[in-house]
């Protein structure tokens, strides 16, 4: 069995990992990422279904012998599998926190509420000491989505590869040796959700990108795994040689995260950077537009309607945020109140846009997403703009001003400015931070606004 798995000795790296093993680039991922996932999870905080999150983890949760660990931006204390559950349930309830390309899914949505939660629980720690486990779970997380989706049918969520990543690190958090890191990880990925991501394209709900599963599939795979539970081999990890081959030498990390300009799926964005563009160029009102057609790949035209009623709908649609930027100009934290959906000028921009499912788009949005937007006027002008890919990704990607913008443009309503501003500062430095420090940073995220 050793020549058919462990092709890959990824349990050695995530036990042997060091802060001094992270390069500059990788650091850089990570305090953006830490920065950017903790103002998603400030105003998701605030929706319904990080609420509905809660108060299921409460029920079924509570604190346990492993210790207990506050909900991210709630502060009440349950289980760490709990509170990584509500957690990720919570950022992942707006659609607007990092992503990696070629998985077509998240690993921060995962990875930090399930991060914060062990952080409580395993005791005082460095900011270095918590960056090199943000790193293995990064890194793990990335390498099993790309093996997943090179090995199976079916789209899968991105808790179903950031189980493993979680479970990886979580192991490494308890202070396990390797051989219970690759158990850890093999029953993550036997138990994390396989589940298909084309179901909540096609019927929205709170279920999401599965993270809320993912993250606390991880964790108690590892607090098994260290109890004698075997689980190995995780086949993502070592059936899949080709993605491991180069683990600790590159960073797929570095080369496949990139950040979201607007609250809503990724599909989306190219379409809506084209009217922004379009809009702005030509001088255009949302009382000029007549009609809009969207050339775009297959997958991206199965997303939900023209009328979304309610915000999962909205997440995952094209129409609706497409003409919520043509007639608000924006899609920020206003534009995620429930009174969006009724808008009547959006609602009449949204039933004249028109999704063309297009055999070459499809064929080259294998780890990108195109799409193109012709606009149509009320007097009888077109104006047709080029094919492109969305803003954020990584070669047309957000600066660091731009995140940090918007960062408090979703935090600052939630928390105040002061708090937000406090986080700001200590996540875009959180590896240089002492114990004392990161416990204080921590603190702030995981308290209640």
């Amino acid at each position: 069995m050793w020549s058919l798995y462990h092709a890959a000795p990824f349990d050695a790296f995530a036990a042997d990992l060091t802060y001094d093993d992270l390069p500059e680039d990788l650091l850089w991922v990570l305090r953006r990422s830490f920065l950017d996932t903790m103002g998603v999870a400030a105003v998701a905080s605030t929706t319904e279904m990080a609420d509905r999150a809660r108060r299921g983890a409460k029920a079924m949760f509570g604190p346990t012998d492993a210790g207990s660990a506050r909900i991210l931006m709630d502060g009440t204390p349950l289980s760490p599998a709990g509170a990584a559950m509500a957690g990720a349930f919570t950022v992942d309830a707006v659609d607007a926190h990092d992503t990696t390309s070629p998985c077509k899914g998240h690993a921060g949505s995962a990875v930090f509420p399930a991060l914060l939660a062990m952080a409580e629980v395993t005791g005082p720690m460095t900011g270095a000491a918590f960056a090199a486990h943000l790193a293995v779970a990064y890194e793990v997380s990335c390498r099993a989505g790309l093996a997943q989706h090179a090995t199976c049918p079916d789209y899968h969520t991105s808790g179903a590869w950031t189980a493993v990543g979680v479970a990886t690190a979580t192991a490494r958090m308890l202070g396990c040796e390797s051989d219970i890191i690759r158990e850890a990880a093999g029953i993550g990925e036997y138990h994390g959700p396989r589940s298909q991501m084309m179901r909540c394209i096609d019927f929205p709900t709170n279920v999401r990108d599965g993270v809320g599963w993912g993250a606390p599939s991880g964790i108690v795979a590892a607090y098994l795994a260290r109890e004698g539970f075997t689980g190995a081999p995780a086949l993502t990890c070592e059936q899949a040689p080709e993605f491991w081959a180069d683990l600790g030498t590159a960073w797929r990390t570095v080369e496949d995260t990139s950040y979201k300009a607007y609250p809503c799926c990724r599909w989306a964005h190219p379409s809506i950077d084209a009217v922004a563009h379009l809009m702005a160029q030509h001088d255009l009102t949302h009382h000029d537009v007549a009609g809009v057609d969207i050339t775009t790949f297959h997958n991206a035209t199965r997303l939900a309607g023209h009328r979304p009623a309610t915000p999962d709908e909205f997440a995952y649609g094209i129409a609706f945020p497409v003409a919520t930027m043509i007639v608000r100009g924006q899609i920020g934290v206003p534009e995620l109140a429930a009174a969006t959906l009724s808008d009547p000028d959006i609602q009449r921009v949204s039933d004249c846009i028109r999704l063309i499912d297009d055999p070459h788009f499809t064929e080259i949005s294998q780890g990108k997403r195109w799409a193109q937007v012709t606009l149509h006027t009320k007097d009888g002008r077109s104006f047709e703009d080029a094919p492109r890919t969305p803003k954020g990704d990584n070669d047309q990607p957000l600066s660091d001003t731009e995140i940090l913008d918007k960062f408090h443009l979703f935090a600052d309503p939630v928390l105040g400015s002061a708090r937000a501003d406090e986080i700001a500062d200590l996540s875009t430095r959180f590896d240089s931070l002492s114990a004392s420090e990161l416990s204080h940073l921590i603190d702030l995220c995981l308290s209640a606004p």
